[in-house]
Order: C-alpha cells, then structure tokens, then sequence
C-alpha cells in the first residue's frame, strides 16, 4: 500500500515562499505570499494568518497554484497583475498589462479632488478625471460624492479594456467614460467642471524607474512626459482652463521634486493659488490651483 506524502501546512509553506519572494528583491515579500496564498485560497489575508496559526495545510492542487504564483511573483511580474485586482480606497479595480497599476500615493489625490468636489457650491457639481487609466481617481470621486457628475477620459486601447471593466462593476449613473484624447476631452463641458484631476505620465524620458514591476510591466505612456517629464502637465494645464468654472480647482499627481516646475506652468497659465501638497510619506505628490 502506498504513503501518500505529508499535507504541506500553510505556516511553512508562506515562510518558503517569503522566502524565495525575499531573495528575489520583492519589497514586501510576507505580505506578498500571503495575499498570493488568499487569492489561490479564495481567502483574505486575515483568513490566512489565522489558517496558518491554526496549521491547516494546503492541498495538493492548491499548493501546486500558490508555487506557480510564487515563481511569477519571484520574476517581479506586479502582484497586481497576478491576482488581476489592486485595491484602491473603498474600492477593488481590475488590471493587468497594459493599464497602470494604481498605487497608494494615488489614494491622497483621489481625496483632495473629492474634498475640493465636497466644497463646490454646487448642488450637482461637476469633476473630469483625465488620463483615467483603471478609472481609480474617477470611480473614487463617483462613488464617495454620490450627488456629483463625473466624467472620465482614456486615450489607450489597452488601458480603456480595463477601464471599461471597472466601471462597469463599480459606477454608477453618476459617473460616464469616454475614449478620447486629453485635449479634446468634453468641450461640451467648457466653464462648468468644479474638479480637474489627473494622474498624467511624468517620468522624464531618460529616467529608468528603479522597481521591474514598473520598468518592465507598467504601460510606458503611463509613465513617460517627455525630457523633462512636463509634457502632459503642460497641456493639462490648458485643458483644465478651458474645462473649469471660475473657482473650480485642477489636481495634478507628480513626482517630488516636480512641485516648483509644476507651480510655475500653472501660475503662468493664469491658475491662482497655486499649492503643493505631501503624501503621507511627506513626499510632495499633488500640486492644486485655482481658476480665477
């Protein structure tokens, strides 16, 4: 009669895996394996914490799921990609190649253009999210200030699949997506838009982002602004006056040492006010103007 092998428990086999996601330069290689595990497990993480200190084991299929996990993870492929979902606020979107991945620095943005909808004088008031991506800024807006209108803009193919999907499952009549190129997006909404936010590409050209997941999986035009990385935010900046009431407020996502350059594109253009804002890292990440 034949031994089966030993169950292989979950405690061993997240440590292994932590392991093997740790020597491979992963960032956060235990709360990796553990999301990994809860995706093949279809748990939360809380869930395997506790099946781990309960020392259930994993079974042979799902242990052979969670190793090939593991190895894709090891080649720095985005976790994000691998469980097809990033969380995002109150929200879970779908990505993959092709769309950027939202990231928790995004979340800071996301709060300051919906402060700023909250204090619009309107009883409907309006907000654009340009450059959309997987639709987090926008879907945010839409659904933590349900009596606004929100309106989104993706030009990428690619990214737009994904886009499409999010709103699909999480807006609602508030919010409407369109394909279409950042310059020419919604002139029907000229002089009405309380909010302009944008998370544009604005890497400078020669730069070389230091993590794979972003160098290797990240969509380029997601990433890159031209030389200086101020490209997209120049032509933001025309479009957001063209798309603002007097009043209304535009907030850019950036890099942390774009603020200054960034002020003076829009305090040339005729912006008021203009401010730059930390993330909770005190990184400068968002800088916020006023159209006059």
């Amino acid at each position: 009669m034949a031994v089966s092998d030993p169950p292989t428990l979950l405690g061993p086999a997240l440590r292994s895996a932590a392991a093997r996601l740790a020597a491979a330069g992963v960032a956060d290689p235990e709360v990796d394996a553990e999301l990994l595990a809860a995706h093949v497990l279809g748990a939360g993480r809380g869930g395997v914490q506790a099946a781990a200190i309960r020392g259930d084991a994993f079974g042979p299929a799902d242990l052979a799921r969670f190793d090939a996990l593991v190895t894709r993870r090891a080649t720095r492929e985005p976790l994000q990609h691998i469980t097809g979902s990033a969380p995002f606020r109150h929200l879970e979107l779908s990505v993959g190649p092709g769309v950027f991945v939202p990231r928790p620095e995004t979340e800071i943005v996301a709060q300051i253009a919906i402060d700023a909808l909250r204090a619009a004088a309107s009883p409907a008031p309006i907000a654009v999210d340009l450059g959309t991506g997987s639709g987090a800024i926008a879907l945010a807006m839409a659904t933590e200030v349900p009596h606004a209108r929100i309106f989104a803009a993706e030009n990428s193919v690619d990214a737009f699949v994904w886009t499409k999907e999010n709103f699909a499952k999480c807006a609602d009549d508030n919010a409407t997506l369109a394909f279409v190129d950042l310059e020419h997006a919604f002139p029907d909404l000229d002089g009405t838009v309380s909010v302009v936010a944008s998370n544009p590409p604005y890497v400078p050209d020669a730069a070389i982002p230091r993590d794979p997941e972003v160098r290797f999986f990240d969509p380029p035009a997601a990433l890159y602004g031209g030389a200086d990385g101020l490209d997209v935010i120049r032509v933001l900046s025309g479009v957001g006056l063209r798309l603002a009431h007097p009043g209304g407020v535009i907030v850019i996502e950036h890099g942390e040492w774009q603020g200054e350059a960034i002020r003076g594109i829009l305090d040339a253009d005729g912006w008021r006010a203009s401010a730059t804002h930390p993330d909770l890292t005190m990184r400068d990440r968002a800088t916020t103007a006023v159209r006059p």
